[in-house]
């Protein structure tokens, strides 16, 4: 039997052995079984990779940053601060129209959106043509921004944006798209393919200070949502490139109303001056108070208040703030921020708390009520810091002279007492003495003026 076995293997079939040509077959289907094994391998490999950046690429998000999440805890506490806060009021005028030349001097932005709107006209009264406040749309049954974009391109919080897709956006960063750079690098606006308008803040290739930025801001603001909040959308981390991707807000900002670019559409009127001032309080407010761990801005400024079509205000640029877990009242850190808007006690020894966003808000308050910059070296020396000349001009009874002359229509004496002791309570140079935000935004919205003090 062993002798037959071997004459079949032996017969030839085209030039070769038949166990010659068994062994062929077997190794071809060898491999052709290893290449579909490598094959799908592969292919799987490729999948996980368009779901989740490489571990070398995850931003780093500290473990006590976990308890700020868009859940149903972080939402009723949203919303229970809203309510408590929320506006008063009809519909009330914004801005005077300005019938005179731009005199104001320019803001802090070195460019500025050319196409940037504001709101619409209203009807025609006896001080010309005004803009009147609609309350905008429930931002929680408004379309999100990121929808019908790839889904795949998810990951966590936010939206991980390739570095293709802001070159896309943005016109491969051009030059024309610039609306706005500092210290940190520039700020872009550009549009994603589903047609929302965003801005891109490229942060500089500082070795390390880009990735330490990238994740404070990250960290900061990036499962926190309010309504006065400029929302960051996503990130893109490629190579050495960082870049946040927020929400566009097309109105200018603050400084740029009250004596900059924005100057040739008209001055704010001192009810829209409040009603920014009021919701910049509320988002402070639940920064301090209402997330854990609690958020300090630390660069709160006339030109950190962006301001949108509504005329909401929604701070932006977090990328000086500072987490303060639980039971920490203060930590000691290198001073930031920006000149007279600093607290004594942060300039003075690096210690800094919620107190010091108070402080810097009660700067942006006196702003408001003067329109003049905190530290103005071009007038005369008593005049030249706007906090101790506020504080001279209160106590020689001369308030009504501090008023901003581009204000049409001047606030009745109780609602400007009103904004000077709120705002000179939050300047107060001991720390202790300063309200709380969420006690700010209750005196704001006060009809009356001192309310008692909250122990």
């Amino acid at each position: 039997m062993a002798s037959d076995l071997n004459k079949t293997l032996s017969k030839e079939y085209i030039g070769l052995q038949l166990w010659v040509l068994i062994v062929i077959c077997l190794g071809v289907v060898f491999l052709v079984i290893l290449s579909i094994s490598l094959w799908l391998s592969f292919r799987k490999k490729s999948r996980r990779a368009n779901v989740m950046l490489p571990l070398t690429q995850v931003p780093y998000v500290s473990e006590e940053i976990k308890e700020i999440r868009v859940d149903q805890a972080s939402a009723n506490n949203g919303n229970t601060l809203n309510e408590k806060f929320s506006d008063k009021g009809s519909e009330k005028g914004l801005f005077n129209v300005d019938n005179g030349e731009d005199s104001g001097q320019s803001g802090s932005f070195n460019h500025v959106d050319k196409d940037v709107k504001g709101s619409q006209p209203g009807e025609e009264g006896a001080t010309g043509a005004v803009s009147t406040y609609r309350p905008s749309s429930n931002p929680l049954t408004a379309p999100s921004p990121l929808s019908g974009l790839p889904e795949f391109s998810r990951l966590g919080w936010g939206h991980w944006f390739t570095l293709r897709d802001l070159h896309l956006a943005t016109n491969r960063f051009s030059k024309d798209n610039i609306i706005g750079d500092g210290g940190y690098g520039v700020v872009y606006r550009g549009n994603l393919i589903n047609g929302t308008p965003v801005a891109v803040k490229k942060l500089l290739n500082n070795p390390g200070q880009a990735d330490k930025d990238f994740r404070v801001e990250v960290e900061a603001i990036g499962h926190v949502r309010h309504k006065n909040l400029v929302r960051l959308l996503g990130y893109c981390i490629e190579g050495t490139q960082r870049l946040l991707v927020y929400e566009y807000v097309n109105n200018g900002n603050l400084e740029q109303w009250l004596r900059g670019d924005m100057s040739d559409k008209g001055y704010l009127t001192w009810e829209a001056r409040i009603k920014i001032l009021l919701g910049t309080a509320k988002a402070l407010a639940y920064l301090h108070e209402a997330i854990e761990p609690k958020v300090v801005h630390r660069d709160i400024k006339s030109s950190n208040i962006l301001i949108d079509d509504n005329f909401d205000a929604k701070i932006s640029d977090f990328g000086l703030a500072k987490l303060l877990g639980d039971g920490k009242s203060y930590i000691t850190t290198r001073v930031m921020g920006t000149f007279g808007y600093v607290a004594p006690e942060y300039a003075n020894s690096g210690l800094l708390n919620e107190k010091s966003d108070v402080y810097s808000f009660g700067v942006v308050l006196l702003e408001a009520i003067t329109g003049r910059y905190p530290i103005d070296y071009g007038r005369p020396q008593p005049e030249v810091n706007m906090v101790e000349w506020l504080k001279m001009m209160v106590q020689l009874r001369r308030s009504e002279e501090v008023v901003d002359p581009n204000i049409e229509t001047r606030p009745s004496t109780s609602a400007l007492k009103r904004a000077l002791l709120t705002a000179l309570r939050c300047v107060d140079p001991d720390a202790d003495k300063r309200p709380k935000m969420s006690q700010v935004a209750r005196m704001l919205e006060a009809e009356e003026y001192p309310l008692p003090r909250e122990v």
